[in-house]
């Protein structure tokens, strides 16, 4: 890595973070003085592990849906094309702790789905690609390291 990269996350040493965590990625303040945050949630070890695309879908559209419940502020969820995490972007919400506590109860949710919200070819562009058991893991493996969520790279 020689320079600088656009992108934040290609500026992120993958080699030294250790998954699964929670991390403010960017805090972008605009002219009128509401303020964008964007945390990256990354679910696997880059590099080393990654979620199938049918479960990554079908948690992109729990937590997307369900994360609202909690929380107003929300702009977007959107997967990473490695299929390693998410990103999760917010208006003027600031406070971290609170942001764990949402996604934790949001991934609670997960856990007690009996269905995937819009998993139909009406409101969804791949219908055919869900797995509610495979998100359902994903959901369990992240919340059973949820103490380790603050720690981004090892130690």
């Amino acid at each position: 890595m020689n320079r600088k990269m656009n992108v934040e996350s290609f500026n992120l040493d993958h080699t030294k973070v250790v998954a699964p965590y929670v991390r403010l990625v960017s805090k972008i303040v605009g002219q009128h003085g509401d303020v964008i945050y964007k945390y990256d949630i990354r679910f696997c070890q880059p590099n080393k592990e990654f979620m199938p695309m049918p479960a990554m879908h079908s948690l992109e559209h729990m937590l997307a849906e369900f994360i609202r419940n909690y929380l107003d502020n929300v702009i977007d969820v959107s997967p990473m094309g490695c299929q390693t995490g998410f990103y999760l972007t917010v208006i003027n919400h600031d406070n971290y702790d609170e942001i764990l506590q949402t996604l934790e109860k949001t991934l609670q949710d997960i856990l007690e789905a009996t269905a995937v919200p819009a998993d139909n070819e009406i409101q969804c562009g791949n219908a055919k690609s869900h797995d509610l058991a495979g998100a359902k893991e994903a959901a369990r493996k992240m919340l059973e390291k949820r103490a380790e969520w603050k720690n981004v790279f090892a130690e």
